[in-house]
């Protein structure tokens, strides 16, 4: 839909009866469309309804009526303003892997196809850096090019399920390093170091989520996969004698405190 208003006519309703009023999105660029339905219901039979509107009515009721000449109801009309946001299709998974108990850090280029340039000579050079801003909450952050007709982006990491946030939260780190522009694609790539330091061998799911604030919504999957760690130590147990008890100490110390 492109900012367009559609009817429905033509729909014969009993009391109480529900109708569906089906909404088809198929965007064909990645940026924001807005789109408004309007149902209007009327008496089938074309009488009006009794009730008179006056400067003393409700002013809701006011603004969702269509009044005839002798001040009765003719009809009641009801707008709904859509918002449409298109979404890429979901990228391939990157892994991030891990030894436990130890700390690794991976470069990610992450690229956004299809994103509404606001114009070749408003862009910024591909070397300038991001402004980003971590005033955001829940771990959002903004993304904005240097630029007077800017493009920004928002971006947050997103897990699957509490669960899986509080397996994940403290053991991952993700900033943004860099960003490229290509006008003449429409391509967009933001480059962000990510931090992992698994305790224990676990294998977890997250989502960048990338929304521009022009339109489009990009999901790029990750897997953090930490294997087994490294063996602390071997310990030798010397034998005193058949059927004799060795004992050997030695000792744990707790990385959580």
């Amino acid at each position: 839909y492109h900012n367009n208003m559609f009817c429905l006519a033509g729909i014969r309703l009993a009391p109480k009866e529900k109708v569906e009023v089906p909404v088809l999105f198929m965007p064909a660029e990645m940026k924001i469309y807005k789109a408004v339905v309007v149902i209007h219901v009327a008496r089938e039979n074309g009488e009006n309804w009794p009730y008179k509107v006056t400067t003393g009515s409700n002013t809701d009721l006011i603004r969702n009526v269509t009044v005839a000449e002798n001040g009765e109801t003719q009809g009641i009309v009801w707008i709904y303003p859509i918002n449409g946001t298109p979404e890429a299709p979901q990228q391939k998974s990157v892994m991030i892997r891990c030894q436990a108990r130890q700390r690794v850090e991976q470069r990610v280029e992450l690229l956004l196809i299809g994103v509404i340039m606001p114009g070749a000579t408003a862009l910024p050079d591909a070397g300038n850096s991001a402004e980003v801003s971590t005033d955001e909450p829940s771990n959002t952050t903004e993304v904005t090019a240097g630029s007077s007709a800017t493009l920004e982006f928002l971006y947050e990491l997103q897990y699957q399920s509490d669960e899986i946030r509080s397996q994940l939260e403290s053991l991952v780190g993700m900033q943004l390093v860099e960003k490229e522009w290509d006008t003449e694609s429409r391509i967009v790539t933001l480059i962000f170091n990510v931090v992992f330091t698994p305790s224990k061998p676990m294998r977890n799911e997250a989502t960048i989520i990338i929304q521009c604030t022009a339109g489009g919504l990009w999901k790029f999957p990750l897997v953090f996969i930490a294997t087994e760690p490294e063996v602390d130590d071997v310990i030798n147990i010397e034998a005193v004698g058949l059927n004799k008890e060795s004992i050997v100490g030695f000792k744990l110390t707790s990385q959580t405190g």
